[in-house]
């Protein structure tokens, strides 16, 4: 056990940095902050999913925080340093003594840009998520993969994780939840791991198992001018970092629930799954948001059960534990959502695209893109070429018929989540758009298409602007004419179905007209 006293370290550090410090504790950390550095030194604690207890388990903990974090972190993580007791007995970081515990060294962040104080004043914007969702995806799509057989990348792994959460929590949740939503959060997650366990191997065998953050909360989460850093990933165990990418994302999004603000969280995971070509998320994400909430109430209620009874730290921790096991509870009951099926149809450089991306964050759903999952079908990035004439190569009508097969499977995962989804596609064809219309139908859901127009001139245009860069549609000039022709006037959808847009006007024209039309998200909802 370490002989530290955590007001010791203050001076340790303090004679480094000539700066005045403040101490921070949390349940596995103490927490220097002078100047601009960080110094965190592991306690020596055994909690059941982690044991510091000894000196080499903090030392081999500080290295692996440090190589790890440096994947989402930039500069932030220095190095360790070793705590030293020097001969006139004082502690010191470094220089000559005998070595007595490891401290992480890190460059201080602002506390005002991380994503937790954002979302508390106001400010976490759209923009923000939008690059946390391609920060995430770019991530994951480095991070290690783990193969379908590994012992980690099954349900038999999760359920481990699952089942320890229940026994750690045995003995108080009912302090938290009364017993019947305790047995209820119980009952879903394990009904859902009974009842899925296919689910979970074709998420392996497909790759979406990987070496993640594992504690993906928006306190980690900072917004430096342009960039993303990500601190704190889970260090200790191989166990709780790896996972289901989704369980990373449902992380975050959960914690923007926490924070009141559902509709981000939503489109958090809409732009991940657009960047990631991953619409199965949706599958398994609402589960992996109750689970991770209840790993937040278990820690919330070790706090609890840590602090003096009747404190302020223990009501607080109470506090905490009762919301997150709330949440828990609620995540198996998505009832915030209205879910519906939104098509975006028109020719080529009418403006889909735009109307579809309004559309995502003003009803917080996804767009489902035949461009894009065209492109994911042959294996290309989202804005490479695929080659093909108006109706051969990649866009020979077999293949397109099977590119439609894919997004409405995708599209359907989404609509059974009881979320709403977007369908971006030109829906040409009568047969396209009744199949639109009967994914809606059969899900019993409300079904509203959004026609884009433009005048001929205005599409041929941004055809040619689209040309001279990289882009998602292969639409070109060249194509438009026969594309034309081959468009059916849409004519068989009654009127309470059938928007159509004019998208040479400016889109703040049209948008209040769009957004009744289709549900978008209540003005000031924040969920």
């Amino acid at each position: 056990m370490s002989a530290l006293d955590p007001n010791e370290l203050r001076r340790a550090v303090a004679d480094v940095t000539r700066a005045d410090t403040a101490l921070v504790e949390t349940h596995i950390s103490w927490v220097v902050l002078s100047g601009g550095d960080v110094y965190k030194v592991k306690k020596p604690v055994d909690l059941g999913f982690l044991d510091f207890t000894t000196a080499e388990a903090r030392a081999r903990a500080c290295a692996a925080e440090v190589s790890l974090n440096q994947r989402l972190s930039h500069d932030v993580y220095k190095g360790v340093v070793p705590l030293v007791r020097r001969p006139d007995g004082a502690l010191a970081l470094g220089g000559e003594g005998a070595i007595v515990d490891q401290a992480v060294h890190m460059r201080r962040l602002d506390d005002a840009c991380s994503a937790e104080a954002l979302v508390a004043a106001g400010r976490l914007e759209l923009r923000h998520v939008r690059a946390i969702a391609r920060t995430l995806a770019d991530f994951h799509a480095r991070s290690q993969a783990l193969p379908a057989a590994d012992d980690l990348a099954g349900v038999d792994a999760v359920r481990v994780n699952v089942e320890e959460n229940f026994a750690q929590t045995a003995a108080d949740l009912d302090r938290f939840v009364s017993a019947t939503e305790a047995e209820e959060i119980r009952a879903f997650q394990r009904r859902f791991l009974d009842e899925n366990a296919a689910l979970f191997a074709a998420r392996a065998a497909s790759g979406r198992v990987r070496d993640g953050h594992g504690d993906l909360r928006l306190e980690h989460v900072y917004l430096e001018g342009d960039s993303v850093t990500v601190i704190d990933c889970i260090e200790f165990s191989d166990r709780f970092r790896y996972g289901d990418v989704a369980a990373d994302v449902a992380f975050l999004a959960m914690d923007l629930d926490w924070h009141g603000r559902v509709d981000l969280g939503e489109i958090l995971l809409a732009h991940y799954a657009e960047a990631t070509n991953d619409f199965d998320l949706y599958a398994v994400v609402d589960f992996y948001a109750s689970y991770r909430a209840f790993v937040r109430g278990k820690i919330a209620a070790f706090g609890a059960r840590a602090a003096e009874v009747g404190s302020e730290r223990e009501r607080t921790a109470r506090e905490q534990a009762r919301r997150y096991f709330r949440l828990a509870l609620s995540a198996s009951r998505r009832s915030v959502l209205q879910p519906s099926v939104v098509a975006v149809a028109g020719l080529i450089g009418v403006g889909k695209s735009t109307v579809a991306a309004h559309l995502t964050e003003a009803m917080s759903a996804p767009v489902v893109c035949a461009d894009r999952t065209r492109k994911a079908m042959l294996g290309l990035a989202a804005e490479a070429h695929a080659e093909g004439g108006t109706f051969g190569g990649a866009y020979d009508l077999g293949f397109t018929a099977r590119v439609y097969d894919e997004v409405f499977r995708r599209a359907g995962v989404v609509l059974a989540s009881g979320r709403p989804v977007i369908v971006d596609a030109s829906f040409r064809s009568r047969a396209m758009r009744a199949r639109a219309r009967d994914l809606a139908r059969a899900a019993g859901v409300p079904f509203r298409l959004v026609e884009c127009r433009a005048p001929d001139e205005v599409c041929l245009a941004r055809l040619a602007a689209r040309a001279t860069g990289p882009s998602v549609s292969d639409g070109r000039a060249e194509i438009f004419e026969d594309f034309k022709r081959s468009f059916e006037p849409i004519t068989e959808l009654a009127l309470d179905e059938h928007l159509v847009l004019e998208t040479q006007l400016p889109l703040e024209e049209t948008r209040a007209a769009l957004d009744e039309a289709v549900g978008a998200w209540p003005r000031g909802l924040a969920g």
